[in-house]
């Protein structure tokens, strides 16, 4: 591994496998070929823009430990990884993008050749990198291996974050803050929204507080106007018009670690729905800021916001928040337990969420939402943009 791409000690990366594969015998899988890239990170370090194109890590129960991907992208496992060059398998140009022959034909050449086609295969089955087109190449080619839908395996062993991870997602809140900082500058009615993304953008790279900023996984998320309806609405070409109000999702990244952060801007004097919901949303969050303590289950917290909105007359009816961490497009969840009121999982210290108490409505929105860690007093903000409704 490059010393200057080294983010964690090796040590804990022998750690993460140690517990990855404890938990591949409790599910009596011998072999995981793990596709999504954030959990290729996590288990080596493997960090490069290569999801595009057919790529794993390969791990056994056995000690069995391989990045396999494009050949081009080897040097980029070399570079990230203190994997051995023996330990970074590519597969000939020749299989990517083509209808002839695929990929994981030739991984699993490469699993006979290792003695591994018999065993008990785990599969990240739904997954957006993982195909049906490769599961079927693996069925055909390796028929006496037996198949298990492993989804989430990985994910789980990400949940806990370790003190150098909390690092890093604070790091990520102080980029946000300074995302936050640099819109309050600039925006104003006729600015152009892919003006306004651009600015977003370059300050979201150039980073905060001496951290650097890394690509976050979803793209600024602009709703304005009655696109605030729609929560996951991109920026146009079209300008901002006063007495408006926008919805803006935002993160920061720091070594592919995240941390959202959604607030609600009004351009001129917010009307009074804007203001009401404003002190509701405020008092929710404080109230579920309380809750997010070890022993705490997701569905407490859910059941603890909605009594709080209905108190007020209003409803919403999905998820408040989900875990965070490191993470790679198209999305910066970790896809494990969600803050709903039909999801029991006990919360655990240093567990990170992006808490998410914002609603929708028929033409117009609101977000105000925090990303959190728990602790034994409380979830701590990763980041510290004002709580309040934005106004310019």
């Amino acid at each position: 591994m490059k010393a200057s791409r080294r983010r964690f000690e090796q040590g804990e990366y022998l750690a993460r496998q140690s517990k990855t594969r404890a938990a591949m015998e409790a599910a009596g899988v011998e072999l995981t070929i793990v596709y999504d890239p954030a959990n290729m990170c996590w288990l080596t370090g493997y960090d490069s823009w290569s999801f595009y194109v057919h790529q794993c890590v390969v791990i056994g129960t056995d000690g069995t430990l391989f990045w396999y991907g494009r050949g081009i992208d080897a040097k980029g496992a070399e570079l990230t990884t203190d994997l051995s060059l023996d330990n970074i398998m590519a597969y000939p140009d020749e299989y990517v993008m083509t209808p002839e022959r695929h990929p994981m034909e030739f991984l699993a050449n490469i699993l006979q050749q290792k003695g591994l086609a018999n065993c008990s295969i785990g599969l990240e089955k739904d997954n957006y990198y993982f195909t049906a087109r490769a599961a079927e190449s693996l069925y055909a080619c390796l028929p006496k291996a037996r198949f298990s839908d492993q989804t989430g395996l990985v994910n789980w062993q990400r949940a806990v974050k370790s003190p150098t991870e909390i690092v890093y997602m604070q790091r990520a809140g102080k980029v946000v803050e300074g995302v936050y900082e640099r819109v309050m500058q600039v925006v104003q009615p006729g600015m152009c929204k892919n003006d306004l993304a651009a600015e977003i953008m370059h300050a979201s790279a150039q980073g905060n507080d001496g951290h650097y900023g890394d690509y976050t996984s979803l793209v600024p998320l602009i709703g304005a106007g009655e696109e605030a309806a729609a929560c996951h609405m991109t920026w146009d070409d079209q300008p901002l018009a006063p007495e408006e109000a926008m919805c803006l999702e935002l993160a920061g990244a720091h070594n592919r670690y995240h941390c959202p952060c959604s607030r609600t801007l009004f351009l001129g004097t917010p009307t009074q729905k804007y203001r009401d919901l404003e002190k509701v949303i405020i008092e929710c969050t404080e109230n579920a800021l309380e809750l997010f303590k070890p022993g705490v289950s997701c569905d407490e917290i859910a059941e603890n916001f909605t009594a709080t909105l209905k108190r007020h007359g209003y409803e919403k009816n999905n998820r408040v928040g989900y875990p965070i961490g490191l993470s790679y497009p198209p999305d910066w969840g970790e896809r494990t337990m969600s803050l709903r009121d039909s999801d029991t999982t006990v919360l655990e210290e240093n567990m990170t969420f992006h808490f998410m108490p914002a609603i929708w409505f028929d033409d117009w929105g609101f977000e105000m939402t925090e990303s959190v860690i728990v602790t034994n007093n409380g979830g701590q903000c990763l980041s510290n943009v004002p709580r309040q409704l934005l106004v310019r």
